[in-house]
């Protein structure tokens, strides 16, 4: 694994202390990418700092984005923290050895680098939402106590990077996988092609659409994999089109 592509996103986190403990966190496993959902000016720098002790860099470098899909766009996957299930919430959830791995396969290594793989962490309080999830292309989730299930920020940040930190040994592919933002084209085109066959309702698209980048992001398919299903989708629905004018 490339720890240099694990970004880790924190959706409006609450406290600033807290960050600053994420980044220390993060400093522990070599993952040096934060990605915040919100506005600098909301977080006491001196707390973070006091906090994050040597790893104060890793804040003052940090970005700020308006939701968690401008900060994932150029990510190949971005993964959701969650210890609530639901019809809503990715169904499948992976454990954190499990992310850990398909993150490896994806992010690579000094000698073929790979695309950046996401982890989004929610607020303290309330964690990600289902909307906030929707932004994401995956779920993860890290098993506690029924009695006593959640987590403080820091200690899942924690937990996440160390998996990913364990993981950095193994071999990794040798091709750059598709951001989100390209396979989104991918996305489309399928989509436009389903609807020019009638296979779905205008009203339909959406779930259509999330369906697709969900299980693509998931394969991170390479640019050739890409432009050969978009070939594949736009033969079919022309095929279909040359026959129904036929008939």
């Amino acid at each position: 694994m490339n720890t240099e592509n694990i970004v880790i996103v924190l959706d409006h986190p609450d406290e600033s202390r807290n960050v600053g403990a994420a980044c220390r966190a993060m400093a522990n496993s070599d993952i040096k990418t934060l990605r915040i959902v919100g506005k600098k000016e909301h977080y006491d720098v001196e707390k973070v700092h006091v906090l994050a002790i040597h790893a104060a860099y890793i804040f003052d470098n940090a970005e700020f984005f308006d939701s968690i899909t401008e900060a994932t766009a150029d990510c190949v996957m971005s993964a959701g923290t969650t210890r609530r299930r639901g019809q809503k919430r990715k169904g499948k959830l992976l454990f954190p050895e499990e992310f850990a791995e398909k993150a490896g396969q994806i992010t690579g290594s000094e000698k073929a680098p790979g695309g950046k793989v996401a982890i989004v962490f929610g607020n303290e309080r309330s964690g990600l939402s289902d909307d906030q999830l929707f932004e994401c292309t995956m779920g993860v989730t890290i098993p506690t106590s029924d009695n006593f299930g959640s987590l403080n920020l820091s200690h899942a940040v924690q937990i996440l990077c160390y998996h990913m930190f364990r993981e950095n040994h193994k071999t990794q592919s040798g091709y750059t996988p598709l951001t989100l933002n390209r396979l989104d084209q991918t996305v489309n085109t399928i989509a436009d092609d389903l609807q020019k066959i009638g296979f779905f309702k205008v009203t339909g698209r959406p779930d259509m659409e999330n369906f697709w980048r969900s299980i693509l992001s998931r394969a991170a398919l390479s640019e050739g994999e890409a432009q050969y299903l978009e070939k594949v989708f736009n033969k079919a629905a022309g095929l279909i089109g040359r026959n129904a004018a036929s008939e």
